[in-house]
């Protein structure tokens, strides 16, 4: 093997090297929820089960505007910067940290510092 080559071998290995660290750090949990793939961490469930449905009572008595965007919305979906408001969710409901909407007619639990959507209240 000439230098030439032994020095391309070189940083193919360091680079390699490099990004294995990014990548084992990539790997997400997938949760399936009642055959609905959830996207979140077991520990990081949004609105609980047994709390879904007072949750839902909630968001439709407090009427709040649907915003129509292009696309369907799942979990994992961002949502634009600009055409939707996003609510705070009440301290008993136990999800506070993220915001609520209606968007396309389904209302959504969004992480609104990324505006991605966190979970679908059916």
């Amino acid at each position: 093997m000439n230098y030439s080559m032994r020095k391309s071998a070189f940083a193919f290995i360091l680079l390699a090297g490099a990004a294995l660290p990014t990548v084992a750090s990539a790997q997400a949990v997938i949760v399936e929820d009642r055959g609905v793939t959830t996207g979140l961490a077991p520990d990081d469930i949004g609105i609980a089960d047994d709390l879904r449905p007072r949750f839902r009572e909630y968001v439709v008595q407090e009427n709040v505007p649907d915003y129509d965007i292009p696309g369907r919305i799942v979990v994992g979906t961002t949502l634009p910067e600009t055409g939707v408001t996003y609510y705070d969710v009440p301290q008993r409901f136990g999800a506070n940290r993220y915001r609520y909407s209606r968007v396309n007619g389904q209302y959504i639990l969004v992480e609104p510092r990324t505006r991605r959507v966190v979970q679908v209240i059916e």
